[in-house]
Protein backbone atom coordinates (compact mmCIF):
# COMPACT_ATOMS: atom_id res chain seq x y z
CA UNK A 1 0.00 0.00 0.00
CA UNK A 2 1.27 3.57 -0.59
CA UNK A 3 0.03 7.11 1.32
CA UNK A 4 -0.19 10.05 -0.30
CA UNK A 5 0.22 13.34 1.72
CA UNK A 6 -1.49 16.42 -0.08
CA UNK A 7 -2.22 20.23 1.44
CA UNK A 8 -0.86 23.74 1.04
CA UNK A 9 2.81 24.59 1.43
CA UNK A 10 3.87 24.23 4.60
CA UNK A 11 1.47 21.86 5.88
CA UNK A 12 3.96 19.65 6.75
CA UNK A 13 3.99 17.00 3.97
CA UNK A 14 7.57 16.36 3.61
CA UNK A 15 8.10 16.57 7.50
CA UNK A 16 5.12 14.24 8.06
CA UNK A 17 5.89 12.05 5.30
CA UNK A 18 9.83 11.23 5.84
CA UNK A 19 8.47 10.35 9.70
CA UNK A 20 5.82 7.72 8.34
CA UNK A 21 7.87 6.54 5.80
CA UNK A 22 10.61 5.73 8.81
CA UNK A 23 7.74 3.96 10.81
CA UNK A 24 6.31 2.02 8.24
CA UNK A 25 9.65 1.38 6.82
CA UNK A 26 8.73 2.79 3.50
CA UNK A 27 10.35 4.74 0.94
CA UNK A 28 9.95 8.62 1.09
CA UNK A 29 8.87 10.00 -2.66
CA UNK A 30 9.45 14.18 -2.80
CA UNK A 31 7.55 14.70 -6.22
CA UNK A 32 8.74 18.25 -6.07
CA UNK A 33 12.54 17.08 -5.90
CA UNK A 34 11.60 14.67 -9.49
CA UNK A 35 10.18 17.83 -10.95
CA UNK A 36 13.60 19.47 -9.67
CA UNK A 37 15.80 17.12 -10.83
CA UNK A 38 13.77 16.58 -14.44
CA UNK A 39 13.65 20.54 -15.05
CA UNK A 40 17.17 21.25 -14.08
CA UNK A 41 15.79 23.98 -11.75
CA UNK A 42 14.38 25.40 -8.93
CA UNK A 43 10.39 24.99 -8.95
CA UNK A 44 10.53 29.20 -8.55
CA UNK A 45 12.83 29.05 -11.68
CA UNK A 46 10.53 27.23 -13.72
CA UNK A 47 7.82 28.95 -12.98
CA UNK A 48 9.45 32.06 -13.30
CA UNK A 49 10.72 30.87 -17.04
CA UNK A 50 7.81 28.97 -18.28
CA UNK A 51 4.66 29.63 -16.22
CA UNK A 52 2.51 27.86 -13.38
CA UNK A 53 1.14 25.45 -16.18
CA UNK A 54 4.59 24.19 -17.24
CA UNK A 55 5.00 23.03 -13.24
CA UNK A 56 1.71 21.43 -13.17
CA UNK A 57 2.65 19.70 -16.32
CA UNK A 58 6.09 18.06 -14.86
CA UNK A 59 3.89 17.31 -11.85
CA UNK A 60 1.63 15.27 -13.38
CA UNK A 61 4.15 13.57 -15.75
CA UNK A 62 5.98 12.80 -12.24
CA UNK A 63 2.84 11.53 -11.15
CA UNK A 64 1.98 9.25 -14.08
CA UNK A 65 5.31 7.95 -13.77
CA UNK A 66 4.74 5.79 -10.64
CA UNK A 67 3.16 2.99 -11.57
CA UNK A 68 4.91 0.01 -9.99
CA UNK A 69 5.49 1.75 -6.65
CA UNK A 70 4.74 -0.01 -3.61
CA UNK A 71 5.10 1.02 0.15
CA UNK A 72 5.93 4.61 -0.39
CA UNK A 73 4.90 7.68 1.00
CA UNK A 74 4.02 9.79 -1.83
CA UNK A 75 4.62 13.97 -1.28
CA UNK A 76 3.14 15.78 -3.93
CA UNK A 77 3.23 19.63 -4.32
CA UNK A 78 0.70 21.53 -3.08
CA UNK A 79 -0.72 22.04 -6.83
CA UNK A 80 -1.51 18.46 -7.61
CA UNK A 81 -4.72 19.13 -6.71
CA UNK A 82 -5.08 21.18 -10.16
CA UNK A 83 -4.44 18.12 -12.62
CA UNK A 84 -7.07 15.49 -12.64
CA UNK A 85 -5.08 13.07 -14.22
CA UNK A 86 -2.53 13.06 -11.80
CA UNK A 87 -5.25 12.77 -8.81
CA UNK A 88 -6.80 9.93 -10.36
CA UNK A 89 -3.95 8.19 -10.49
CA UNK A 90 -2.91 8.50 -7.07
CA UNK A 91 -6.36 7.59 -6.42
CA UNK A 92 -5.56 4.32 -7.90
CA UNK A 93 -2.13 3.55 -6.17
CA UNK A 94 -2.50 4.82 -3.13
CA UNK A 95 -4.56 6.43 0.02
CA UNK A 96 -4.87 9.76 -0.12
CA UNK A 97 -4.53 11.93 3.26
CA UNK A 98 -5.18 15.28 3.40
CA UNK A 99 -3.22 17.60 6.21
CA UNK A 100 -6.00 20.38 6.87
CA UNK A 101 -3.40 22.75 8.78
CA UNK A 102 -4.88 26.32 9.33
CA UNK A 103 -4.32 29.24 7.09
CA UNK A 104 -2.77 31.23 10.02
CA UNK A 105 -0.39 28.03 10.01
CA UNK A 106 1.13 28.10 6.55
CA UNK A 107 1.70 31.82 6.88
CA UNK A 108 3.97 31.11 9.51
CA UNK A 109 5.54 28.44 7.38
CA UNK A 110 6.05 29.30 3.88
CA UNK A 111 7.07 33.44 5.28
CA UNK A 112 9.14 33.37 1.76
CA UNK A 113 5.92 32.22 -0.03
CA UNK A 114 6.50 33.83 -3.30
CA UNK A 115 10.12 31.84 -3.50
CA UNK A 116 9.03 28.32 -2.98
CA UNK A 117 7.46 27.78 -6.42
CA UNK A 118 3.76 27.89 -5.35
CA UNK A 119 1.06 27.85 -8.63
CA UNK A 120 -0.74 30.80 -8.81
CA UNK A 121 0.90 33.09 -6.87
CA UNK A 122 1.29 35.54 -9.26
CA UNK A 123 -2.16 36.06 -9.83
CA UNK A 124 -3.53 35.53 -6.83
CA UNK A 125 -3.05 36.06 -3.04
CA UNK A 126 -1.92 32.92 -0.77
CA UNK A 127 -5.35 33.41 1.17
CA UNK A 128 -7.19 33.18 -2.24
CA UNK A 129 -5.35 29.98 -3.30
CA UNK A 130 -5.43 28.12 0.21
CA UNK A 131 -9.64 29.03 -0.33
CA UNK A 132 -9.40 27.75 -3.66
CA UNK A 133 -7.61 24.51 -2.96
CA UNK A 134 -9.03 23.45 0.32
CA UNK A 135 -12.36 22.51 -1.63
CA UNK A 136 -10.01 20.53 -4.15
CA UNK A 137 -8.22 18.53 -1.32
CA UNK A 138 -11.17 17.84 0.62
CA UNK A 139 -12.64 16.57 -2.92
CA UNK A 140 -9.94 13.89 -3.57
CA UNK A 141 -8.51 12.99 -0.13
CA UNK A 142 -9.86 9.15 1.49
CA UNK A 143 -9.19 10.81 4.85
CA UNK A 144 -8.66 14.23 6.11
CA UNK A 145 -6.24 15.08 9.42
CA UNK A 146 -7.23 18.38 11.06
CA UNK A 147 -4.02 20.33 12.29
CA UNK A 148 -3.86 22.88 14.65
CA UNK A 149 -0.33 24.60 13.98
CA UNK A 150 2.50 22.63 16.36
CA UNK A 151 1.59 18.64 16.38
CA UNK A 152 3.76 16.37 17.28
CA UNK A 153 5.13 14.23 14.25
CA UNK A 154 4.79 10.85 15.66
CA UNK A 155 1.43 11.67 16.77
CA UNK A 156 -0.06 12.76 13.59
CA UNK A 157 1.86 9.65 11.90
CA UNK A 158 0.38 7.20 14.19
CA UNK A 159 -2.89 8.72 13.48
CA UNK A 160 -2.45 8.15 9.54
CA UNK A 161 -1.43 4.75 10.23
CA UNK A 162 -4.53 4.04 11.91
CA UNK A 163 -6.57 5.70 9.44
CA UNK A 164 -4.88 3.75 6.21
CA UNK A 165 -4.70 0.58 7.82
CA UNK A 166 -7.85 0.15 9.84
CA UNK A 167 -9.42 0.44 6.60
CA UNK A 168 -7.60 -2.46 4.47
CA UNK A 169 -8.62 -5.05 7.15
Amino acid sequence: MNITLIGMAGAGKSTIGKALAKRLNYTFIDVDGLITEKAGMPLQALIDKQGDSALIRFEEEAILGLEQVDNCIISPGGSVVYSKKAMEHLKKVSKIVFLDAPFRSIVKRTPNARKRGIVGLRDRSLKELFEERLVLYRKYADFSIRLKGRENIQRVAGRIIQLCFETEA
